[in-house]
């Protein structure tokens, strides 16, 4: 069995590209290459360039690899469906001429993967974490986001690569019914699941028991911890997701609420295998404290088990 560690540049404060406080892409990868990562996502589409030269160049310069892209965007209006089609294709384009990680015995794909989140939303963004004052999708709407995702399911089988759908808080894809309704619509065969632990407490479920929950269609993980405190006071706030992150909700790995030894037991139990990668959310205007809290969230999974 193997699991390695990997980066996003969230925890660089990178998720919004058009926030004017974002560090260079160039200052994320060299980080994260001190941070002794070997592989990190490429965060959100038009964050790094499409640009294979520029890319491997970085990735060489810092002895990382891309362990996947990223689709963190409005997956249900039918007016931004060309758009997701265009990012995808740009992003496997780019992705699948990098040169890729090893795979694990037991891993259930190859990466580099597509996560795949829906975002953009007003009303479910102030409603993060609240599955009873969270709106829904209609009926309708849920089939046009589900035909939507297996559009972009099909194109990125083109290339190769495999979707995974990332329940996302603050997204039409977050709570319990949500996830299940997924595993219910889009066909195991076209895309499986990146569960993140951080979102799932986050939206009310137990981290441990969804992954064994959801095990079989199970391809990704993403790891992040939640400041206790931080948390109860921002669910008591009309505040949006990436706002309550901004306030620390998301602290280093180790020093939050989620219990990462039984994590890993866990994840060994139902014979996880492959790449998991850490995320701590937070405001870009805080990034000179990422390097130090990316470095203390691996030198606390090093020191209970887990692999970089």
């Amino acid at each position: 069995m193997g699991m390695n560690i990997c980066g996003a540049p969230c925890c660089w404060g990178v998720d919004d590209v058009k926030n004017p406080y974002l560090p260079p892409w160039q200052t994320v990868l060299k980080e994260a290459g001190l941070a002794g990562y070997r592989a990190i996502e490429l965060g959100p589409y038009g964050y790094l360039p499409i640009d294979i030269e520029q890319v491997s160049k970085e990735l060489a310069k810092n002895d990382l690899a891309i362990v996947a892209g990223t689709i963190f965007d409005d997956l249900v209006s039918e007016d931004n469906y060309s758009n997701l089609l265009k990012q995808t294709q740009d992003i496997c384009e780019l992705i699948t001429k990098l040169p890729p990680l090893p795979m694990h015995e037991g891993q259930h794909f190859k990466t580099p993967y597509l996560t795949v989140m829906d975002w953009g939303h007003d009303e479910r963004d102030y409603a993060a974490g609240h599955y009873d004052k969270a709106p829904r999708l209609s009926e309708k709407e849920w089939k046009g986001m589900m035909e939507h995702i297996k559009g972009i399911c099909k194109k990125a089988a083109e290339y190769g690569v495999r979707p995974v759908i990332h329940p996302h808080a603050g997204g039409y894809i977050e709570f319990s019914d949500e996830i299940e309704a997924v595993i219910r619509d889009i066909p195991y065969e076209m895309a499986g699941l990146c569960l993140d632990t951080g979102h799932l407490y986050y939206s009310g479920m137990n981290p441990s028991q969804w992954l064994i929950k959801c095990k079989d269609v199970l391809d990704y993980v993403h790891f992040k911890d939640v400041d206790e405190n931080v948390y109860q006071q921002v669910m008591g706030e009309h505040i949006r997701f990436f706002e309550g992150c901004g306030k620390g909700a998301m602290c280093p790995i180790g020093k939050g609420t989620l219990d990462y030894p039984n994590i890993k037991k866990v994840l060994e139990e139902i014979g996880y295998n492959g790449y998991i990668t850490i995320e701590q959310e937070r405001d870009p205007r805080n990034v000179d404290t990422s390097l130090r809290d990316v470095k203390e969230s691996v030198t606390y999974l090093k020191s209970v088990g887990y692999e970089i």
